[in-house]
C-alpha cells in the first residue's frame, strides 16, 4: 500500500492542503526546510513502519503457506494411511472372501459325499431288503401254492357218473338249519347268479341237515327253482325234513345217499297254540291248510297219489303223521330221484386248513337253555299268514 508522505504530514501539523487547482498558478508555496526534514523522516519512519508490517505480513504469509503445506502434507498422508487401509481392508477381505469360497466348495463338495455315500447305504439297504422281501414273497406263494391242488373244478351237464359217483362243482348253494327269510335271501340270489353265469350247467343246493322251516322262505326257493334255466339238482347228505323234504321232492334233480333221512309229514300248529285263543286256532289251522294243500299236492302227484291218500300213509307209518323213510326207500316213494354211492366235491381246491377264517354268517337262530336245562332255540318271527313247516319233536324250536 503507497501512502502521500505529504499529505500526511499536513495532517499532523493542522494545515488543510492546497488542492493544485485551488492555488494561483503564479506563486507556488514552498515549505519549509524544517518541515520538509520532518516530513522525509516521518515518511522514513512510515516506510519502516510499512516495511516491518510488510516483513511481518510476508512472515505470516510464509508462515500461512508452511501450515498449508503442512496441513496438505497431513492430509496427503491421511489419505495416503486411508488409502493404504482402505488397499489392507480390500486385500484382507479379498483373502476372506476366498478362503470363504475355499471353505464353501470344500463343504459342498463334503455334502455331495456325504450325500453320495448316504445314497450308496441306502440302495445296499434297499438291495437288501428287496432281497429279504422276494425271499418271504417266495416262502409265502409257495406256502399259498402248496394249499392249491392242480386240478380246476368239474362241470359236467350229467354229474352223475356210470360208478354212481355224484360229481358236484363249485355252482354249488348250502342249504342247512332252519330255513327262514336269510336262508331264502341267500339260496335264491344265488341261484339268480349261476344262471347269468351259464344257464346249461347244473347248480346244486346241498343239504347236509336241514329241518324245513318258514314255508314263505321255503316257498320262494322252490318258486326260484321253478324259474331257474339253469337245472337245479338238490342234494341230501344226511337229513331234509318237512320244506326241506319238499324242496328235495319237487326238485328237477336230486340226489341222496343211501343212509340219508327224508321225513315228509302235514304241517303242524302246535308250536303255536300255546298263546292262542280258540278262533285264532281256527284260523290258524285253516291256514295252515291252505299252505299244506299248495305244499302237499305236488308231492302227492309225483308219488302218484292224492292228498288224503299222502295223508293216510302218512299216520299209517307213524301215529305222529312222521313219514321218514332212508335215501334207498326215498328213491322207491319217489321223494328222490338218484341214491349215489359217492359224492365228489370238484370245488374243494383249496386247503380248508390254510383257509383264514372268517365271520361266520349270522345264524337264523341262537342257543340258549330254559329253566328245566333243555336246550332251544327261538324261531325267527314268521311273516303275516306265514307258519312254520318244521319237523321238531323234541321241542329244540320254540316259538316266542
Amino acid at each position: 500500500m503507497k501512502i502521500n508522505t505529504a499529505l500526511l504530514l499536513l495532517a499532523l501539523v493542522g494545515v488543510n492542503p492546497i488542492r493544485a487547482e485551488d492555488a494561483a498558478p503564479e506563486k507556488a508555496v514552498k515549505p519549509e526546510a524544517g518541515v520538509t526534514a520532518k516530513l522525509e523522516s516521518l515518511n522514513k519512519l512510515e516506510a519502516e513502519k510499512l516495511t516491518q508490517e510488510t516483513n511481518g505480513l510476508r512472515a505470516e504469509i510464509a508462515k500461512l503457506k508452511l501450515e498449508r503445506e503442512l496441513i496438505t502434507e497431513k492430509l496427503a498422508l491421511e489419505a495416503a494411511k486411508r488409502k493404504e487401509a482402505v488397499k489392507d481392508a480390500v486385500a484382507k477381505s479379498e483373502v476372506e472372501i476366498a478362503e470363504l469360497s475355499r471353505e464353501s466348495e470344500r463343504s459342498k463338495i463334503l455334502a455331495e459325499k456325504l450325500a453320495s455315500d448316504l445314497k450308496a447305504v441306502q440302495s445296499e439297504a434297499a438291495l437288501e431288503l428287496a432281497k429279504l422281501q422276494n425271499e418271504i414273497n417266495t416262502i409265502e406263494t409257495q406256502e399259498k401254492r402248496e394249499s392249491y391242488v392242480d386240478s380246476d373244478p368239474v362241470y359236467l351237464k350229467n354229474p352223475l357218473r356210470d360208478d354212481g359217483v355224484l360229481v358236484i362243482s363249485d355252482r354249488r348253494i348250502p342249504l342247512n338249519g332252519a330255513i327262514g327269510g336269510t336262508t331264502a335271501d341267500y339260496v335264491t340270489s344265488r341261484i339268480d347268479f349261476w344262471n347269468n353265469r351259464d344257464k346249461e350247467l347244473p347248480i346244486f343246493i346241498v343239504i347236509d341237515a336241514c329241518p324245513g322251516g318258514s314255508v314263505m322262505a321255503g316257498y320262494r326257493i322252490l318258486k326260484a327253482m321253478e324259474a331257474s334255466a339253469a337245472p337245479i339238482h338238490v342234494v341230501v347228505k344226511s337229513f331234509a325234513a318237512s320244506m326241506a323234504a319238499c324242496i328235495t321232492t319237487l326238485a328237477e334233480e336230486s340226489y341222496a345217499y343211501p343212509n340219508a333221512v327224508i321225513l315228509h309229514h302235514q304241517i303242524s300248529s302246535q308250536i303255536a297254540f300255546a298263546r292262542l285263543n280258540l278262533t285264532q286256532q281256527k284260523e290258524f289251522y285253516q291256514e295252515s291248510e291252505r299252505w299244506w294243500k299248495r305244499l302237499a299236492a305236488p308231492v302227492a302227484e309225483k308219488m302218484g297219489l292224492t292228498t288224503d291218500e299222502l295223508i293216510e300213509k302218512m299216520y299209517a307209518r307213524s301215529s305222529s303223521g312222521d313219514w321218514s323213510e332212508f335215501g334207498d326207500k326215498a328213491k322207491e316213494l319217489k321223494w328222490v330221484n338218484h341214491i349215489v354211492e359217492g359224492i365228489v366235491e370238484s370245488s374243494i381246491t383249496i386247503n380248508p386248513d390254510a383257509k383264514k377264517s372268517s365271520p361266520a354268517k349270522k345264524a337264523e337262530v341262537a342257543e340258549q337253555v330254559d329253566s328245566d336245562g333243555k336246550v332251544f332255540t327261538y324261531l325267527p318271527r314268521l311273516n303275516p299268514k306265514d307258519v312254520y313247516f318244521l319237523y321238531n319233536p323234541d321241542g329244540y324250536y320254540r316259538m316266542r
